[in-house]
């Protein structure tokens, strides 16, 4: 099956390492991309389509300030990864939670078990 295209959804946009820095300093509030492609020492053209992608997934927007425009995160966005992920958090929740319980029963078998010869 051939790959979607980068920018057909989220999951394919952050797949590479830039966009999700770019998420990251959003997260702190809105940004030029003057001020995002300095921060991640990056050309402002690179930094303009890493912004593009992001929009066009519905990651970023971008609203006028003046002659600016400024980039905000929209996590409504991040939807659909974080049910994804949320899948895998319940299995590693299951998962400790039974390793839990065998360590409690491993420590009770042993509570229970009687002294060996030798401890004595």
């Amino acid at each position: 099956m051939a790959r979607a295209a980068t920018t057909s959804d989220a999951f394919n946009a952050i797949a590479e390492p830039q966009r999700r820095e770019i998420l990251m300093l959003l997260r702190g509030g809105e940004r030029s991309v003057t001020e995002l492609a300095r921060d991640l020492g990056m050309s402002q053209p690179q930094a303009s389509k890493h912004l593009r992608v992001l929009r066009e997934v519905g990651l970023v927007r971008v609203r006028e300030a003046g002659k600016q425009r400024l980039y905000g995160l929209d996590a409504r966005g991040l939807r659909p990864i974080h049910e994804w992920v949320g899948g895998f958090e319940r299995f590693w929740n299951e998962t400790f939670d039974r390793l839990d319980e065998y360590v409690r029963d491993l420590k009770q078998a042993r509570q229970e078990e009687p002294p060996d010869d030798d401890d004595q």
